[in-house]
């Protein structure tokens, strides 16, 4: 399981100082979210702040766009050090050329689905899909509630991937917890984002390392 703590949910007042954390701890990516306001209801940060986290960050920065034109800024967004780049699609009409230009552009191409959007949307972009961000609360914000239906998305998703012989991983985005995650990974997930639930522990080294010792049995 591939586990990347969430940014959002970290100190910005002392943002180098999470980033070394994370570079210190068993995490795998940083997953950083990017808010325009307009396609979610809230605003994160933009190309500056990125820039400063690549600075110091030693793992792949896993960048969820949740902007609307997101094809408008992936040069811009490869620049400013995103390894994997996720688009929505519900807000791209035309997502295999945008998944053809990230490709382009050197990064890991990955397609972010909210809660209401049926997995069976994903079968024609598939085989230019690296990732697939499941999100299971309703994108904007950090600290909600985990949504129960996501299990079955994940399965189904997977069928799908199986059937199609796709090398597509699946990531979960939202409410993710020590007391969730078994089952997510029983589900088939491959990628596990957690913000509150790293950010907010007292040691969130020791609770990065625990949620990469789960392991689901057959």
């Amino acid at each position: 399981m591939i586990l990347a703590p969430s940014i959002l949910s970290a100190d910005f007042a002392n943002i180098q100082r999470d980033v070394e954390m994370i570079n210190d701890s068993a995490a795998d990516w940083f997953h950083i979210d990017i808010m325009d306001g307009v396609f979610v209801p809230n605003i994160s940060f933009g190309f500056p702040v990125l820039k400063a986290i690549k600075a110091y960050a030693k793992k792949p920065l896993d960048v969820h766009l949740m902007i609307v034109q997101p094809e408008r800024y992936i040069k811009e967004f490869r620049d400013a050090g995103a390894d994997h780049l996720y688009v929505h699609i519900e807000a791209c009409t035309h997502l295999h050329r945008t998944l053809q230009e990230i490709k382009k552009h050197g990064m890991k191409a990955g397609v972010a689905i909210n809660p209401h959007t049926n997995v069976s949307l994903m079968e024609d972009v598939l085989p230019l899909t690296d990732l697939v961000c499941m999100m299971s609360v309703n994108p904007g914000f950090g600290g909600q509630k985990f949504i129960e239906g996501t299990y079955k998305k994940i399965k189904d998703l997977k069928q799908l991937i199986t059937k199609m012989s796709a090398p597509t991983l699946i990531e979960i985005d939202g409410g993710v917890d020590l007391d969730n995650v078994h089952k997510l990974i029983a589900a088939g997930a491959d990628i596990l984002v957690a913000g509150n639930t790293v950010f907010s522990s007292k040691n969130p080294v020791e609770t990065i390392a625990t949620l990469k010792q789960v392991k689901v049995t057959a």
